[in-house]
């Protein structure tokens, strides 16, 4: 994730908080179970040989 998209989220979470705090946990979780998802969807990464191998 990049800065710009933590930082936004970090907003999100805290104007939440200040309405009803159980309701930013939740919504916490739920982002984090989405970024988690967003990184395994990823293709694993392919490492080459180096020169002479």
């Amino acid at each position: 994730m990049t800065a710009l998209e933590v930082l936004s989220l970090l907003a999100v979470v805290y104007g939440v908080s200040l309405v009803y705090v159980p309701a930013a946990f939740i919504l916490a979780g739920l982002m984090g179970v989405v970024a988690v998802e967003k990184m395994l969807a990823k293709p694993p990464s392919v490492q080459r040989k180096g020169a002479g191998q």
